[in-house]
């Protein structure tokens, strides 16, 4: 592990100084180059914004790898992290990266990432498909996730469906609804220098999304390149079979899995956060 910890340090520095020299003509923004910060809420287009953002090294001197991944929790344990882990992890990254993380929006972390250090996105999707996703996730593509056993132990999907709906209260790793999940990543939507980013608009209006991430990077970085140049960029970085957990890349299918009685548990923990996230105008649905 410390190998392949200090040749992934070589290749990162190794790639950075390439592309420092690749793109030497441009000229730097002011402040400096940024870090380039994907924030994504858990099942909700994590390695799609990802390869996005990571499109913008092929037009300006940013690192072509992943230099870092954060999540909140341990995937093995369950076990929470602390702010200043989180902290922490901020205070690592370096101008011109490209980083990721499932991050909570905490008072420092927003500080943090809200200068003009950064350069964030936050992407979410309808919660519905998330807990879907959560149990395929859980139960068939990470067999070392706290809860797979236990998942396994449900009769069936339906059973399963509501736990990721309504978490588990009384489990030693902490899971609570999925309200309570999405409640610490809400504040990211009350900052406009963090671009939010509904996960179904990448899959059903592509174009308009791919301009929105490019126009908020530009805000910024304002890029003496072709603008179709950089969105072509983009584009061509989508590679749905480089991304671990990708499954199906569809919108609504929860459609597909919710019984009456799932819809009526999901309305009574988190028929709220549908409409403050922009998917449902009221509670009848």
């Amino acid at each position: 592990m410390a190998l392949k910890s200090y040749l992934r340090a070589i290749i990162y520095e190794t790639e950075k100084q390439i592309q420092s020299v690749r793109f030497a003509s441009v000229p730097s923004p002011q402040n400096d180059w940024p870090i380039l910060l994907g924030i994504s809420f858990p099942k909700s287009g994590t390695h799609l914004l990802d390869q996005i953002l990571l499109g913008f090294s092929k037009v300006a001197p940013f690192s072509k790898r992943l230099h870092s991944f954060y999540a909140e929790y341990e995937g093995e344990s369950g076990l929470k992290r602390s702010s200043d882990q989180a902290l922490a992890w901020l205070d690592v990254l370096r101008p011109r990266d490209v980083a990721s993380a499932h991050l909570f929006a905490r008072p420092d972390a927003i500080k943090r990432v809200c200068s003009p250090a950064f350069t964030p996105y936050f992407i979410y999707r309808d919660p519905r498909d998330v807990v879907v996703s959560h149990v395929f996730y859980v139960t068939q593509m990470e067999t070392r996730h706290v809860h797979h056993a236990y998942y396994l132990s449900l009769p069936d999907f339906n059973a399963r469906l509501n736990v990721s709906i309504l978490g588990l209260p009384d489990s030693d790793a902490e899971f609570p609804d999925i309200a309570g999940r999405f409640a610490p990543y809400l504040d990211w939507l009350d900052h406009p220098e963090v671009m939010a980013i509904h996960f179904e608009d990448l899959i059903l209006d592509r174009a308009a999304a791919l301009t929105r991430i490019m126009c908020h990077f530009l805000a910024r970085i304002p890029l003496p390149t072709n603008r179709q140049l950089i969105l072509n960029s983009l584009e061509t970085s989508i590679n749905p079979k480089k991304s671990p957990t990708f499954r199906s890349g569809k919108t609504g299918e929860w459609r597909k899995y919710f019984t009456d009685e799932h819809k009526k548990i999901f309305k009574d923990v988190a028929g709220d956060l549908l409409v403050r996230l922009g998917y449902e105008k009221e509670n009848d649905w």
